[in-house]
């Protein structure tokens, strides 16, 4: 379900968890609240093909760039012991792109998993993927379900790509599979959140604080539909490749300058209000 069934221990990185930083990196660290970053980080890494373009190379240029600030990413959000972070790597949009694109893409993801097993087991990462991956081609499936199997007993950050996805697809998916259920018991009630969520790929996992979107574009994509209704959204103009670690504490410190009230205020806001004037007074 999109909240966690029993209460976590609140774990809060020590600042030299990041090893050797720049300057500038350091000065970011040091305005970060530790103990206030989000559970759960959502990122659209967008920009690969624009990145690439810039520098008259292929397209794929620029995907295989985006695995390095992909590895950045996962290992900074892991030492500072953010709960869960989820990649957009492969809509169920992106197969209308040129095959030679889509196969090096499934290409670049078995041999992802592959080289950086040992980073994730190093930092004791559990990896999800969310998705239709039994669409996926069979070496692809194949390696998605071992990179599952050979990090389920870590207890770290777990790591979600999220693969051949889509948002409207994932809730369609979660309805079938709650009507799948009833088809034998006969219930006539209505569906909660709670069970739809509990139908979600995403089950178990805090919803997303945070969303980041890199290149600029300013929408949501169709991705975690359902689970960012209250997410804070941060948008960069940074391609992704170049979305290095200090962009991402930029976007760890924006988030904690938000106040989040889920739709309420606090008390004592009301009363600050102005009431509204009567026509004639």
């Amino acid at each position: 379900m999109s909240l966690m069934k029993t209460h976590k221990t609140l774990q809060v990185a020590a600042p030299s968890a990041l090893g050797p930083m720049t300057p500038e990196e350091a000065q970011l660290l040091e305005k970060l609240d530790l103990t206030r970053l989000p559970r759960h980080v959502a990122v659209i890494m967008d920009g690969n093909g624009r990145w690439a373009q810039k520098r008259h190379l292929p397209r794929i240029a620029g995907h295989r760039s985006g695995t390095q600030t992909a590895r950045s990413t996962i290992e900074t959000c892991a030492r500072l012991k953010v709960e869960a972070l989820t990649l957009y790597a492969f809509s169920v949009e992106n197969w209308r792109r040129p095959k030679t694109e889509i196969d090096f893409l499934m290409q670049l993801l078995r041999e992802y998993l592959r080289k950086e097993m040992p980073l994730l087991q190093k930092n004791k990462i559990r990896m999800r993927f969310l998705g239709r991956t039994e669409e996926l081609p069979s070496g692809v499936q194949n390696d998605v379900r071992e990179a599952m199997e050979q990090t389920a007993g870590n207890q770290g950050m777990v790591l979600c790509i999220a693969l051949n996805y889509g948002g409207r697809a994932e809730i369609i998916d979660a309805m079938n599979a709650i009507l799948a259920e009833r088809n034998g018991h006969g219930e006539r009630t209505a569906i909660t959140e709670e069970q739809l969520a509990r139908h979600l790929y995403t089950d178990g996992l805090p919803d997303p604080d945070l969303l980041i979107r890199t290149s600029g574009e300013m929408r949501v994509s169709n991705f975690l539909l359902w689970q960012i209704a209250y997410a804070e959204i941060f948008v960069t103009e940074t391609l992704w490749p170049d979305f290095n670690r200090a962009r991402l504490l930029e976007a760890l410190l924006e988030f904690q300058k938000r106040e989040r009230r889920y739709g309420g205020i606090r008390e004592g806001d009301a009363s600050d209000e102005k009431p509204a004037r009567v026509a004639g007074q």
